[in-house]
């Protein structure tokens, strides 16, 4: 008698590649790499104004009729109005950074769309515990001999008694 496999928990990752994938490949991107490490690939402060929208891949007839990828793809950025001419400007370091990404020269231009980025809005940090709970908690933790240890056990408890 065989035993069923075993689900294991498998990554988010798996499910959204398969997920996004057909999405992306719409808009001619092979993977989400270029788009989740853009700032990565380009450096932060082009990236704060800058983002990806789709590569443009031209489709050559060769003799025999099939198709063929010998040019080099249009890669279309979205692009904030203000910083559009220093995109504009900057468009060979970006190719240059993109194509060195890639391993190979896939990307010949760059097409600027401006519109709004899509931004996600920035996490707020919780506000620290309250000091005084804080010394309260350590104070009653004479057991715990590492001071550092006692400090960080007792913001914890302050951080868990406030929620």
């Amino acid at each position: 008698m065989s035993k069923p496999a075993r689900g294991f928990p498998r990554p988010l990752s798996e499910f959204l590649g398969a997920t996004l994938g057909g999405v992306l490949k719409e808009q001619g991107f092979a993977s989400t790499e270029i788009i989740a490490r853009w700032a990565d690939i380009v450096g932060q402060e082009i990236a704060a104004h800058s983002e990806p929208m789709k590569i443009n891949w031209p489709r050559v007839k060769n003799d025999t009729g099939d198709d063929d990828q010998s040019e080099p793809a249009t890669l279309v950025l979205r692009v904030e109005g203000p910083m559009a001419l220093e995109i504009q400007h900057l468009s060979a370091v970006i190719l240059e950074r993109v194509n060195r990404f890639f391993g190979w020269q896939a990307i010949g231009r760059i097409t600027l769309r401006q519109a709004p980025l899509h931004r996600q809005s920035p996490k707020k940090m919780p506000a620290p515990p309250d000091p005084a709970v804080t010394a309260r908690l350590a104070e009653a933790m004479p057991e715990v001999e590492d001071e550092a240890l006692r400090q960080a056990l007792a913001r914890l408890g302050a951080s868990i008694k406030r929620k």
